[in-house]
């Protein structure tokens, strides 16, 4: 049996040390991801003239503002606590947003690229960059 007390000693104290920079590499991952995609959010909000767009801010509330920019009741967000259904809304909802954007609405299909192994992490790459255009750059 392990003595679990006695498991940092026997580790090493390098390879705790490796282990807690790492953790600290994933939430500062983590926390840039989120102001990427609020200020992404913000964005498009306010370019499809919402006038609350700091909703995206509030880490609940941000769920009720997709319905919301696809010219939904905002009750709809609650949508999000089911399996499943909340992934065909999410990508419903993203491709209304896109093509009011002027961006074609197949673009919120990257999403489901994720699922396929050793690649998923490309389109994790692709959705962010997606997101930034619908954002930041303006079609005519």
């Amino acid at each position: 049996m392990v003595d679990l007390t006695n498991m940092a000693s026997m580790m090493g104290p390098a390879f705790v040390t490796f282990l807690a920079l790492g953790l600290v590499l994933i939430v500062i991952i983590a926390i840039a991801l989120y102001v990427y995609t609020a200020l992404v959010w913000s964005t498009i909000a306010k370019k499809l003239g919402y006038a609350k767009p700091w909703l995206v801010w509030i880490p609940i509330a941000n769920l009720f503002l997709l319905p919301i920019l696809a010219k939904k009741h905002w009750a709809w967000g609650f949508i999000f606590l089911v399996p499943i259904a909340n992934i065909v809304f999410f990508i419903i909802w993203t491709w209304n947003i896109f093509e009011q954007r002027k961006y074609p609405g197949w673009l919120s299909l990257m999403p489901i690229a994720s699922a396929i192994p050793f690649i998923g992490w490309l389109a994790g790459i692709a959705w962010l960059v997606i997101l930034g255009m619908v954002a930041w750059v303006d079609k005519k």
